[in-house]
Parts: structure tokens; C-alpha cells; sequence
């Protein structure tokens, strides 16, 4: 008879060394869970960030269509929010193995509230003689991942604010940037 119980025993020593391996699959599926969830939730807060800046670029660009229809203060307005489209522009990178690498880039400026647009067209010699020193020492590494467009868009803004004056340029708005 007591062979029995050792069979009994034996069963209900089985079932707890299973519980543990169970358990880590459950720490593995709550850690899965828990990324996927992170992930999504930067994802729709990415989402929802971008659809209230369209929400805000949309209502400006209503602003300057009151202003040209006589509700506004002047029909300044709607010279002073037209983007200035620059010519796009080749520049050689800064190679480490000496081969001839290029960049083309293709960009818009935003005037800022002290600026219009006629006025950055008159300074845009200046503007692009200050841009190509920073073009040219690019090297194709800085170009890569996806944070490097949002890099030289901010330094492209940080020298036109040097090369300007505050209040002169609100925004670069980068059209097309290819490497070759």
C-alpha cells in the first residue's frame, strides 16, 4: 500500500515543477505585453502630437486668408506665411575613404514674424553661403537613422537665426535630401 501513495506523491511533485515553467512563460508573455503596449502608446501619441500640429498649421493658414479678405489688420499677412522654395543644392560630403560622395538637398524657409517672404528671397545669398560650410562637412554617417533629417533641419534653423536675426526664419522645411 504505500507504493500507492508514493505514486500520489510522485503526481503531486510532478505538477509544482511544472508551475514554475509556467510561471516564465507568464513573466515572458507580461514583458512582451508590457513593450507592445509602450510601443503603442508612444505610437499613438506620436499620432495624436502630429494631428494637433496639423490642427494648428491648419488654423494658420486660415489667419492670413481672413487678413487678405479685409477681416484682418492688413493683406501683409499673406506675403508674410508664403514659404520661400530655395533651389535645391549639391554639396560634397566629407568622405573618411576618399570617395566622391554628394548630397542633394532640397528645402523650403518659413518666415518668422519679423520677416516675409521678399525679404528672405533678398537675404537668401547670405543665407546659403552660411549653409554651405555645415553641408560641406557632413559625413555620410551623420545622414543615417532616421533622427538625422531632424538634426540638420534644427542646425539649418540655428544658422539661419545666426546669419538673420531672431524672428527672421520659423521654420525649414526639408523637401527632399538624397545621398550619393
Amino acid at each position: 500500500m504505500s507504493s500507492p501513495e508514493i505514486v500520489e506523491e510522485g503526481a503531486e511533485g510532478a505538477a509544482p515543477a511544472a508551475k514554475p515553467k509556467s510561471k516564465k512563460k507568464l513573466i515572458i508573455i507580461g514583458a512582451a505585453a508590457g513593450v507592445l503596449l509602450l510601443g503603442g502608446g508612444g505610437g499613438a501619441f506620436m499620432m495624436m502630437s502630429g494631428g494637433s500640429a496639423h490642427a494648428e498649421a491648419s488654423a494658420e493658414e486660415a489667419a492670413p486668408a481672413e487678413e487678405a479678405s479685409g477681416h484682418g489688420e492688413g493683406g501683409e499677412g499673406a506675403t508674410k506665411d508664403a514659404l520661400v522654395d530655395v533651389p535645391a543644392m549639391v554639396v560634397n560630403l566629407r568622405s573618411p575613404d576618399g570617395q566622391a560622395r554628394f548630397l542633394k538637398i532640397h528645402f523650403m524657409i518659413a518666415p518668422g514674424t519679423k520677416a516675409t517672404a521678399d525679404t528672405l528671397k533678398e537675404k537668401l545669398p547670405v543665407l546659403l553661403d552660411a549653409y554651405q560650410p555645415f553641408l560641406r562637412e557632413l559625413r555620410p554617417e551623420d545622414l543615417a537613422g532616421s533622427a538625422a533629417v531632424f538634426r540638420i533641419k534644427e542646425e539649418m534653423l540655428v544658422r539661419a537665426t545666426d546669419t538673420l536675426g531672431t524672428g527672421m526664419v520659423k521654420d525649414i522645411l526639408i523637401q527632399d535630401l538624397v545621398q550619393q
